[in-house]
């Protein structure tokens, strides 16, 4: 059943990022944790147990990200003089506060990523869904001393109404949508919430794992997108460049997100912030928006 799309003010052609840029550079972290007794769907070995079979293997790939990848992204980060978003599970908080408490006073943006990596919205009733944004916005909330703002969904996928329960739960943006190159205000059921695409050109665990590309990959990725938003695009445009913890959280992909940074940082000609200063930009510039109206259905 199709479900129509939400009407949204999305960006027109006057829409500038800060300091008049057309290119928008966000460096996204993937801090990503599961429930007791769960493991990725995924890992290194490429080969599945059984079903029924506990995937030490994966599980113990997982770790990692708490253990020395995060601590890593995060001198990355430092290095380079820049604020990232960090998409962070609750069970994280709950488990390993010290990370989230880096995260936090690192000047990083706590993006909630729900309790778990298993714990997918849309396999959850109303209830479920808004039991879950009560229970991941508390334990970040009491580690950090403040509420996350923004939302992020495993697989950036929630469900025909969790934007409209994000808004009523306070949430201000969410990144569960890949259908612009930019942010756009998102209506529903009266609520409003900025929506900000998660988008996956750039990005270790598709390249690394799923294609098997090497980590230079990601850097010619990178490179190529970047040249041609710079070069070749009219109209503003954002670029997410995002590590999961588990993944290039290590030395051998770590170097990559480095460069991509110096790099970034040496153009002039370009914004970098986090998705939190991205929807309060949009929000501070609703006379460059427009008014997309709900699809037919």
């Amino acid at each position: 059943m199709n479900q129509p799309a939400p009407a949204a003010l999305r960006a027109g052609a006057a829409f500038r990022w800060p300091g008049g840029a057309r290119v928008g550079i966000v460096f996204n972290i993937a801090y990503e944790g599961w429930s007791e007794g769960q493991v990725p769907g995924i890992g290194p070995m490429g080969n599945p147990l059984r079903p029924g079979f506990f995937d030490a293997n994966a599980a113990s790939w997982g770790l990692y990200g708490a253990t020395r990848g995060i601590w890593r992204a995060l001198e990355v980060a430092a290095r380079n003089g820049l604020r990232t978003s960090v998409m962070t599970n609750g069970v994280l908080a709950e488990k390993w506060p010290d990370t989230v408490r880096a995260i936090h006073r690192g000047g990083h943006e706590v993006v909630a990523h729900s309790y778990g990596m298993d714990v997918i919205p849309v396999y959850l009733d109303e209830a479920g869904q808004r039991e879950n944004i009560r229970r991941t916005t508390g334990l970040i909330a009491d580690v950090t001393g403040e509420a996350p703002r923004g939302w992020i969904s495993p697989r950036g996928t929630g469900s025909p109404i969790h934007a409209r329960l994000l808004a009523e739960a306070g949430y201000l943006h969410h990144g569960d949508c890949n259908d612009d190159d930019l942010p756009y205000l998102a209506r529903e059921g009266g609520a409003e919430i900025v929506a900000i695409p998660l988008i996956m050109d750039v990005n270790d665990l598709p390249s690394a794992i799923r294609y098997g590309n090497n980590a230079r990959a990601m850097l010619e990725q990178f490179e190529d997108a970047f040249a041609a938003m710079r070069e070749r695009e009219t109209r503003s445009v954002m670029l997410d460049v995002t590590i999961h913890t588990h993944v290039y959280g290590r030395p051998a992909g770590a170097w990559v997100f480095d460069e991509i940074m110096r790099r970034v940082k040496a153009a002039t000609d370009v914004w970098t912030g986090t998705r939190l200063e991205a929807a309060e930009h949009l929000l501070a510039n609703r006379d460059a928006l427009t008014e997309t109206p709900h699809a037919a259905g």
